[in-house]
Parts: structure tokens; sequence; C-alpha cells
């Protein structure tokens, strides 16, 4: 009984998100849009977007389709759906007093799949339909994927990596990194990612911890299964090598020399910064409990992520919207945005960061981020212009579809008042953003 009473509750937590039609998607929907943000970055008014099963079919003046459901979006602008390139989605915490999100017991895996998917739905509320996973245990974050995919999870579409690849421990034997790189493409993982550097949570040391051989090994062997690699380094060298061993994106990273920055524009690789996931672990020190010490070497990091970062951009690297989001950080996925603006960019170009960017790189450029036909109704309303003020997009997200569904309407919470476009204003600083409260996983590993 007890056992049977168990199971109901996993499948309330799994499915009950999507209680209100098995097929939502399936009816033709015509959508009356106000504005949208065409792939081309022009903005085209009064357009109706028609939405069949998951994809949209056509975007223009005419009439909505007869019999179509009708859903009026015209005092909104739409935008793709945001794609983060860097989460932790199965890092979560209850909040419960007494704990912290780092040290907690460990859980049974698919008890932590189950609780994984308030992060999954918190991420959605940002307009952030797709994501790329880099890092989990226990193949959580493939079961996450599945689940959502078979729809009997709600959350943004997840392409993933399982667990990381680094260096051994010290009293360890060296391990042979193409077979592990094999076996992590075995295991199912759209990505494989390496840990380059040392750098997680409150530290920012940035020691190199392999090799530019043993990177190139594990790039060489999942390129010949057709898997991209993610390297991470908090530390300039590491960057550099993973660069030169063929990475096809690079998550953190300060102090890119010219060279680096050369070599990145040259073969194209994709640079995820992740500015703004030091600011959080700034603002929830006292959530995980860091020492006072430990602050001034985070915001430092900071300081020298956003120079790198806006030489990069400014030098033509392609540069990927990350939150790197973990704990209680997920709901906050697109404050990257405010950072790049800081970095020079107009809030156009950091759209792209979070849309064709992103889409190019995950390898669905023709499905992916951008609201065109053929392309899937992942689509998000926000309350503004996003071209003039990028805050819009951080801030005013009051609606979202994702692959024909529609997961978040907060229109009736949208103050009549507030339903025009804001006037352009300087991008607030991300440090001045409030926590929001969610978030554990069952092990941890550098991010």
């Amino acid at each position: 009984m007890k056992t049977r009473s168990f199971r109901a509750i996993c499948v309330i937590a799994l499915t009950g998100a999507t209680a209100f039609a098995p097929n939502a998607w399936a009816t033709t929907k015509a959508i009356r849009a106000g504005k949208i943000v065409a792939p081309d970055g022009k903005v085209l008014t009064n357009v109706v977007i028609v939405v069949d099963d998951d994809r949209i079919t056509s975007i223009g003046p005419a009439a909505p389709p007869k019999d179509a459901e009708v859903i009026d979006l015209r005092n909104f602008t739409l935008i793709p759906g945001l794609i983060d390139l860097h989460t932790h989605m199965t890092y979560f915490w209850d909040g419960k007093p007494g704990t912290r999100p780092l040290g907690q017991p460990r859980r049974p895996a698919g008890v932590t799949t189950v609780l994984a998917a308030e992060n999954a739905r918190r991420t959605l509320e940002t307009g952030v339909t797709t994501v790329r996973d880099l890092g989990a245990a226990a193949e959580i974050d493939l079961a996450m994927r599945d689940l959502i995919n078979m729809g009997k999870m709600i959350g943004p579409r997840m392409f993933v990596a399982g667990q990381g690849i680094g260096a051994p421990r010290p009293d360890a034997a060296k391990p042979d990194y193409q077979q592990l790189a094999e076996t992590r493409v075995a295991t199912g993982s759209d990505w494989v990612k390496v840990y380059g550097s040392r750098g997680s949570f409150q530290s920012v040391d940035t020691t190199q911890t392999l090799t530019f051989e043993e990177m190139k090994a594990v790039v060489d062997a999942a390129h010949a299964k057709n898997r991209p690699v993610a390297i991470h380094s908090y530390g300039p060298s590491g960057v550099k090598d993973a660069v030169r061993a063929g990475a096809d994106s690079i998550e953190h990273g300060i102090d890119l020399d010219d060279e680096t920055i050369a070599l990145m524009v040259k073969r194209g690789t994709v640079w995820v910064p992740t500015i703004d996931h030091n600011r959080y672990y700034v603002d929830a020190k006292d959530e995980f409990g860091f020492e006072p010490d430990t602050i001034p070497p985070l915001r430092d990091y900071i300081e020298k992520n956003l120079e790198s970062t806006r030489r990069a951009f400014k030098a033509g690297v392609k540069i990927g919207m990350g939150s790197d989001a973990v704990y209680t950080m997920f709901g906050q996925n697109t404050r990257e945005l405010g950072w790049f603006v800081k970095a020079g960019m107009t809030p156009a170009q950091a759209l792209a960061t979070a849309t064709t960017i992103p889409a190019t790189l995950l390898g669905h450029a023709n499905e992916l981020g951008a609201l065109a036909p053929g392309y899937f109704a992942d689509i998000v309303a926000v309350d503004g212009n996003p071209l003039e003020d990028v805050n819009v997009v951080i801030d005013r997200v009051v609606w979202v579809m994702k692959g024909g569904a529609v997961v978040v309407d907060r229109r009736a919470s949208t103050p009549p008042d507030r339903r025009s476009a804001p006037k352009p204003s300087k991008p607030r600083t991300p440090s001045e953003c409030s926590r929001w409260t969610i978030g554990s996983r069952s092990s941890w590993a550098p991010l």
C-alpha cells in the first residue's frame, strides 16, 4: 500500500503540470501579435503566427485560420524562446531551515529527478525554452531530458552531458581520456563536458588540471562519434589549450590574451563566459555559508570576466548566454544579458547570444532561435521593446509557449498601464538583482 501511494505521488509530481490536456499542442493555434522580432532583427507589426502541433507553419498579415484557437498577444512583443547554454538542472535545494545547498544528504536518483522538475519550471518562467545542461550525477539529466521529450515532465528542451570528465584524484591512475569520452557518448549524452581547470562555487582557482594533449584526446574521440565538446576553464592557459584542442565551446574564463581571442574567431569557437554566476554566489553567500574572505576574489573575477568578454566581443568572438544556474539561481537564467550590454553589445546583439548563436552551436539553427515557418513553436511574449531595453527580456516575460504548448501565462497579472514599451533605460547592474527561492542535487562537482 505504501509503495502504491509513493508511486502515485511520483506520477502526480511528474505529470500534474500536463494534466490540463494530454495533447495541449495538437490543435491549430493562431497567435495575434502586436510586434514580433523577426530573424533579421527587424520588428514586424500586426501579424498572425499560425502553429500546428509543435511547429510554426506561417507568419503574416492574414486572418487566423477558421476553427483555430486564437491567442491575443497584441499588447506584447514576441521573441523566440531563449536558450541557456550552461545549466545544472539537477542541483536542487528546498531551502529547508538548518540546511545549505552544498553538503546535503545524498538522495536516490529518482527522488532528485522529481524534485528537479521545480528547477525546470522556474527556467521556463524566464522565457528559456531550451537548455544545455553541463554536468550531472547518476545520469539524472538524461532522465529529465527523456521525460520532457516524452511529455511526462514540464521543462525546457534539454541537451545534456551527463557526468563531466576531469583530472583523477592524486592517488588514482591516469585514465584513458579517449575511452572516457567514448563511454560518455555511449551512455546517451548529447555533449561531452570536460573540466580543464579548478574553479567552482566560491572558489575562483584558475589552476589548469588537464594538459592540451588530454583535452585533445577527449575532443578527437567525441568528434569521431559526432558529439561536440564543452571545456570548463577558469584561467587563461586552460582556455587557450581548450581552443587549440578544438573545443566547440569554452565555459568561464578570464584574462584571455589576443592570441587566444584571435584563434577563437578563426575557429568559430563559442565562448560562454557565465559572468553572472559569480554575482549569484556573492548575493547568495548567506545561503551557502561562504566565508567573508571568499567574496572579494569573486568580485575581482567578475570584473576580469567582464573585461575579457568586452575584448572578445569587440574582436568578433561568438558569445553565448549561459547562466551556470544551480540551486536558487533558477529563475534568474537570463541575467547574463545585462552583463553583455555592459560589455558593449546592443540589446539586439545580446538577444542573439540567447537565440541564433546557441541554436547554431547546438546544431539546430533551422529549428530553434528564431520565429519563422518550420521552426519549433517556442515563443515568448515580453512587455516592452526588447531591442531598446534588454531588461524587458530579463524582467517582463508574461507568456511562454514551448513546442506549441503554453507553459507560462501571466497576462492577467500584467497591469494595463505596463502593457507598452518602456522608455530605454540604463541596463540594470546584475548585482542589483534580487534572489529567487528554489533549487539541490545528490552530489556536486566543478561547474
